[in-house]
C-alpha cells in the first residue's frame, strides 16, 4: 500500500502550469507543491502572477514566467526558464484558456471566433510542442490539456469555445500516439460547470439581467446537483500527472458531476 500511495506523490518532478492565476490553475499549482513537485507558474497577467507567487511560495519551490499562451516565443521562453531554474521538465498542464464570446453562430465575428481558437487551441498546442524535447530528455513525462464537457457535446451560444475544446481532444489523441513510444503520456481533463470566474463570466454573458438563473438551470442538469470546485478538478489533474496513472494515455477524463451522463 505504501508503494501505491507513493505513486500518487510528485516528489522530484518539475511541472509547468499555464493559466496559473486562474481558479483551476492556482488550485493545481498549490496541490502539486503539496505533493512535492517544483512548479513554474505561467500566466499573461503579471500582477496576478506576482500575487499568486506570494501565496504559493511558502508551500515549496515555485517560480513564475509571464507568457501569452498563443505566443510561441514567450511559451518557449517559459519552458527554457523552467529547465534553467529546476533542471528539467516532467509535467505540463496546458490550462490557459478563455470562454470567449457567447453568441449564436450567425452573430459571431471572425475576430471573436479566431480569438477563442487562438488561445484555446494554438495555446495548448504550443504548450505541448515546447515540452516534448525536455520530456524526451527525461525519458518520460505527462501532458495534461484542459478541455471541457463542451469538448464532447454541443453547447448553445458558445460555438467557438465548443469547437476549440473538441480540437483539444483531437490534439491529445494524436500527441498520445506520437509520444507514447517515448514514455510521454498525453491526456485531457474535461471540467463541467465549475464555481469560478470563467463560469461566472459565461453566466453573465448568457443572461446579463439574471446570471443566477443560468446557474440554477445548469445545476438542475448535473446529476450531483451542484457546480464543482477548482480543487476537485486539480485532484484529477494531479492523478494524471502522477505515476498512479501510468497506463492512462490519449483519453479525456471528466470532472463534471455527471453533467454529460444523460
Amino acid at each position: 500500500m505504501t508503494d501505491e500511495i507513493n505513486r500518487q506523490r510528485l516528489d522530484g518532478k518539475v511541472a509547468i502550469v499555464t493559466g496559473a492565476t486562474g481558479g483551476i490553475g492556482e488550485a493545481t499549482a498549490k496541490l502539486f507543491l503539496q505533493l512535492g513537485a517544483k512548479v513554474m507558474l505561467v500566466d499573461i497577467e503579471g500582477e496576478k502572477l506576482t500575487a499568486t507567487l506570494e501565496r504559493l511560495t511558502p508551500l515549496g519551490e515555485v517560480g513564475g514566467s509571464i507568457a501569452e499562451a498563443a505566443d510561441e516565443q514567450s511559451i518557449a521562453a517559459a519552458a527554457a526558464t523552467t529547465i534553467e531554474q529546476f533542471g528539467g521538465l516532467d509535467i505540463m498542464v496546458a490550462n490557459a484558456g478563455t470562454v470567449g464570446t457567447a453568441k449564436p453562430v450567425e452573430l459571431l465575428s471572425v475576430a471573436e471566433f479566431e480569438a477563442t481558437i487562438r488561445t484555446n487551441v494554438i495555446g495548448i498546442w504550443l504548450s505541448m510542442k515546447h515540452c516534448v524535447e525536455p520530456m524526451k530528455a527525461r525519458g518520460a513525462g505527462s501532458i495534461i490539456a484542459l478541455s471541457s464537457v463542451a469538448g464532447c457535446i454541443g453547447f448553445p451560444a458558445i460555438s467557438a469555445y465548443a469547437a476549440s475544446k473538441h480540437a483539444v481532444y483531437g490534439l491529445v489523441k494524436t500527441a498520445a500516439l506520437e509520444l507514447g513510444p517515448y514514455g510521454i503520456r498525453v491526456n485531457a481533463v474535461g471540467p463541467g460547470p465549475i464555481d469560478n470566474q470563467m463560469m461566472a463570466s459565461l453566466e453573465h454573458q448568457l443572461s446579463p439581467d439574471d446570471p443566477a438563473a443560468v446557474r440554477s438551470q445548469l445545476e438542475a442538469s448535473i446529476a450531483m446537483g451542484r457546480y464543482g470546485t477548482n480543487e476537485e478538478v486539480a485532484q484529477l489533474i494531479a492523478f494524471l500527472a502522477s505515476d498512479a496513472s501510468s497506463y492512462c494515455n490519449g483519453s479525456i477524463y471528466m470532472a463534471d458531476g455527471g453533467f454529460i451522463a444523460a
